[in-house]
């Protein structure tokens, strides 16, 4: 089941969420200036769930999704595991005293089992990408200036790191972990034959000064800052820009940095034979020791711009393929911006070190940096030619780069994305009818999903664990006894309009009660994993619940979400976790939605467009019937 959980845990991204009473509605936090260090140490720590508090939850969680036999078994198991002296006992026992121990009792085993032995490719099945509004240029002095100022912009936020001055996030007046900003410049995840590991170098005695940019497959290392320590402007970016642009008009160059696109074992042991070469482990080293990484991309095939954002989609999640832009990345670094020729511009990110907010308040912050005009005067000074990176391509490394073309291109063929605009209402009407816009639209997946497959799933929403100190995330199961009443409901003839918002009504509470749970540290799911670490790390037999099919149900996310909040009009997106499931991913704004929805070709019962109908339809159905029910207009 590692491997399951491992696949879903890849998808954690980010869930805002604000106390409004007990319950929670996702919003921004608030910020107030203050210092990095002094702040998180007066963080609390992630707590350990009774024992107790989680069976019984996790039955709950079950019975919409599993049959009445199974879960009577598993009953007769947890009943088992609980006992006093018994195996469950022992489990969170050892687990209580790993919480004393530690800074966090979850934080390396998250970081181990989501990620580092993940063996999968990170592009499609871990890594997201950020599709950003259009811009408008449609040639490279455009994409050179924007990018110049894209540049600017990061490194005016970097500035806010660097001198902890970055504002802390408080939610319901308690602060909020800031660890994740400070790891997610300067580093890079690092392949290795059975697990692989993160460097950071922004802490080192000698931060890094440089940047890559990557134009044509061809690397570069650009030094953003003046000898005196202030960074380059706008202009000096520029010019800097145009000197790697001109450096780089072969187009004929083998694409190095799609090695970084393959399965993990794979790319561990080409990555190997790639670094035996002094040159080829200098480049490397450069490029992971780089502050970001800057893609300038070639321009993708024209489509209509209905279809734009789910092109753009799939050029900000693996580059479109490798007759593409898929060569122009280096998948393995945790922040690249990716800026077309032809005017789009998003980027990606490698998940290991942070999940959603530090990205989407860095893309919003570079988003608002970039609308400023330049009031900087540029200095006179020659500026150094910025430094191409070489690799010596042998007969093996060619191979290498030929086959991981063929399994990013069986990659590309295989994932289905579409990104709509909902643009029938946003935050604005659950608002109006009392309702959390987050648990609103949950609903309206599960309505969707339902309609689709006349049964209920395992919903995974990610939430964030950020009140305590190194927190990454729990699961908020969107699937739930109430919302499965709903859904159920909702088409049937025999039921009255009344009975039907109630039902609605009750659900949206249950999600927002669970949401509230989750952001507490008081969710099920990394509970019950690291009951079953604990039982790896003790070298007992693994307990009977881990290995009991319900777990396995649970844990196959047929639809695994997340919610993506930011003031810039984007959206991120992401692949499946189950071979037969959907990624959603969304960002309600106050009068329309962004969805972005995957799945995968290889899979006849799944498909990305059709779900995006439905959820549309689910949504809209739920508008009339709020609307139409003299309850709902009071």
């Amino acid at each position: 089941m590692l491997g399951i959980l491992a696949r879903t845990m890849a998808k954690d991204l980010w869930y805002k969420v604000k106390p409004c009473g007990r319950l929670v509605r996702p919003v921004a936090p608030t910020r107030i200036p203050g210092r990095y260090l002094t702040h998180q140490e007066g963080l609390p720590k992630l707590p350990v769930p009774s024992l107790q508090q989680t069976c019984e939850r996790y039955l709950a969680v079950l019975e919409p999704i599993v049959d009445e036999e199974e879960l009577s078994h598993t009953k007769q198991l947890l009943a088992e595991f609980q006992k006093s002296g018994g195996v469950g006992d022992r489990l969170q026992k050892g687990l209580e005293m790993r919480a004393r121990k530690t800074e966090n009792w979850l934080s390396d085993w998250w970081l181990t089992t989501a990620y580092l032995d993940y063996r999968m490719p990170v592009v499609v099945h871990s890594s997201p990408g950020v599709v950003l509004p259009r811009l408008e240029f449609s040639d490279r002095q455009g994409q050179m200036r924007f990018a110049a100022k894209l540049i600017a912009g990061v490194l005016d936020f970097k500035t806010m790191i660097d001198n902890e001055t970055l504002p802390v996030e408080f939610l319901g007046g308690k602060q909020l972990c800031m660890n994740q900003y400070y790891q997610i410049l300067s580093s890079c995840r690092v392949p290795g034959l059975k697990r692989d590991t993160v460097v950071n170098h922004a802490r080192s005695s000698r931060p890094p000064t440089h940047i890559t940019v990557v134009h044509n497959f061809q690397f570069f290392v650009l030094d953003v800052y003046n000898s005196n320590g202030t960074p380059l402007t706008v202009d000096q970016l520029y010019m800097q820009l145009e000197k790697v642009w001109s450096s780089s008009l072969q187009t004929n160059k083998e694409p190095i940095g799609i090695l970084t696109s393959n399965q993990r074992n794979s790319w561990g042991k080409a990555y190997k034979n790639l670094i035996k070469d002094k040159t080829n482990k200098d480049s490397v080293r450069a490029i992971q020791k780089s502050i970001f990484t800057v893609c300038l991309d070639a321009p993708m095939p024209c489509v209509s711009d209905e279809l734009y954002r789910s092109r753009a989609a799939v050029q900000m999640l693996y580059g479109g393929g490798s007759r593409w832009n898929s060569g122009n990345r280096w998948f393995d670094k945790t922040l690249q911006f990716i800026i077309g020729e032809d005017g789009s511009c998003g980027l990606m990110y490698e998940h290991a070190p942070a999940e959603g907010p530090p990205i989407v308040s860095l893309i919003d912050h570079v988003v608002e940096y970039t609308k400023k005009s330049e009031m900087v005067r540029t200095p006179m000074v020659p500026l150094p030619m910025p430094q191409k990176l070489r690799f010596n391509i042998t007969p093996e490394i060619k191979k290498d780069i030929e086959k991981a073309k063929q399994n990013m291109n069986i990659m590309v063929h295989d994932l289905d994305v579409k990104v709509i605009v909902f643009s029938h209402f946003g935050k604005n009407v659950p608002k109006t009818h009392k309702m959390s816009p987050d648990a609103f639209i949950q609903m309206g997946l599960q309505l969707a999903y339902y309609r689709m497959y006349q049964r209920c799933c395992a919903t995974y929403e990610s939430a964030s664990l950020r009140m305590f100190k190194l927190g990454r995330t729990d699961t908020i199961r969107s699937c739930s006894i109430d919302s499965a009443n709903f859904v159920k409901a909702m088409d049937d003839p025999d039921k009255q309009k009344m009975e039907k918002v109630t039902l609605l009504e009750k659900a949206v509470k249950a999600h927002r009660a669970y949401t509230d749970m989750a952001i507490h540290g008081q969710a099920i799911d990394r509970h019950l994993l690291g009951l079953k670490l604990q039982a790896i790390e003790d070298l007992t037999s693994m307990p009977e619940i881990f290995m009991d099919t319900s777990y396995a149900v649970a844990n196959h996310y047929n639809l695994s979400t997340s919610q993506v909040p930011a003031k810039t009009d984007c959206v991120m997106c992401f692949g499946p976790v189950v071979p037969d499931g959907c990624g959603v991913c969304y960002n309600p704004m106050a009068e329309h939605i962004n969805f972005a929805v995957s799945a995968f070709n290889s899979c006849n019962e799944t498909n990305a467009a059709h779900m995006a109908q439905r959820l549309e339809e689910a949504l809209l159905d739920m508008r009339s019937l709020l609307e139409s029910t003299p309850k709902a207009k009071l």
